[in-house]
């Protein structure tokens, strides 16, 4: 089959062995795939990413000085069943999938796996019980993004929202569009956005952020302790201070940035009791000072991924059009255009998320 291999942290379009279904396992044939940020990061640190992971704990099995294709968000199409299967689906069923599989090395993470190729090849195969038949009609570049949707579906349901909570998103790119999504599905209001990209401003509007803020002009602390605060309640005041009397409205922060220095802004200008979850992915070290978050009494949540149960509920989010996905996706390639797109993808100006087509 023709996929797009990392090798030797280079995208290289070649002809690989096509997989052999496995007992337990399903062949697809791969409809659309999006490219996600983390594979833009491991393209090019892959070797750190691995060890990173290794020294978390993490039952990561995956050796970068062997070829790789990546791709974990993705809609595909059976195409035959291996052995004991209990081909509870037609041959033809559209499906998505939680990208995990079993291989002989214990779980693998489809699209980070050299046994298991992800979604920017033309073949893969999935566990049979963990495939979910795409329902009304849903076109498969829509559907593919139900991955990168769960895990703002999952931040969300970690922050514990509650309905006076005041939301900031700080970053719009895929996966703050995913949390300000959840967070429109879940009623919050308003959902304030920051974003240096206009782009990105401009597509959290249309995903349902209420406020939108450009950090290089105005302060996202300012107009989100504003949205909390419209009575004009003191918050130096002694009495607030003890609780005493009218209260700021609660606010919840979810940083989607991902950088170093994120964290060290939040905590100096995060207004008392705000909870923070933190969903970017940085990949270096960090400094913060806990000061800030024991003054304010600060509560830090780190997330990662989402449930089964969470992806299938996004799935149908998506298909039941609760979730509007079709603004999110401005580009769509075959495999020959993976490669130039991952240097393209390094600027947030033209694109939100990209689908690959084999």
């Amino acid at each position: 089959m023709k996929a797009v291999v990392l090798r030797n942290s280079c995208l290289v379009l070649d002809e690989v062995p096509d997989p052999v279904p496995l007992p337990g396992t399903v062949l697809v044939r791969t409809l659309a795939c999006g490219i996600c940020g983390s594979d833009l990061h491991a393209a090019i640190h892959m070797d750190k990413m691995v060890a990173t992971q290794k020294k978390a704990g993490s039952p990561f099995a995956l050796d970068p000085s062997r070829d790789v294709v990546m791709g974990h968000e993705f809609c595909a199409e059976i195409l035959d069943y291996g052995p004991g299967a209990v081909r509870s689906l037609p041959v033809g069923t559209r499906v998505c999938s939680v990208p995990v599989s079993l291989g002989a090395s214990g779980m693998q993470t489809i699209g980070y796996s050299n046994e298991f190729p992800g979604g920017y090849g033309e073949r893969m195969l999935l566990l049979e019980q963990l495939l979910l038949p795409v329902p009304n009609g849903l076109a498969a570049h829509h559907a593919a993004l139900t991955e990168p949707m769960a895990v703002g579906a999952h931040a969300v349901a970690c922050a514990g929202l509650k309905p006076n909570d005041v939301p900031l998103v700080l970053g719009c790119g895929p996966i703050g569009l995913a949390v300000i999504a959840s967070l429109k599905l879940a009623g919050a209001a308003p959902i304030i956005a920051a974003d240096f990209s206009p782009a990105r401003r401009a597509l959290a509007e249309r995903i349902g952020a209420d406020i939108v803020v450009d950090p290089a002009k105005a302060s996202p602390w300012t107009r989100w302790e504003d949205a909390a605060n419209p009575d004009g309640i003191d918050p130096n005041d002694p009495m607030t201070f003890l609780g005493i009397g009218p209260q700021l409205r609660p606010g919840v922060v979810f940083e989607c940035v991902g950088v170093p220095g994120v964290m060290a802004q939040i905590f100096e200008n995060a207004m008392r009791a705000t909870r923070i979850v933190i969903v970017g992915v940085c990949m270096e070290s960090d400094q913060i000072e806990p000061i800030y978050a024991l003054q304010k009494e600060l509560a830090v949540r780190f997330v990662l991924g989402y449930t089964p149960d969470e992806f299938a509920a996004t799935l149908g989010h998506i298909a039941e059009g609760r979730i509007d996905v079709a603004p999110l996706v401005t580009g769509r390639v075959g495999l020959d255009g993976v490669a130039g797109m991952f240097e393209e993808l390094r600027s947030p100006e033209r694109h939100a998320k990209v689908v690959v087509e084999p």
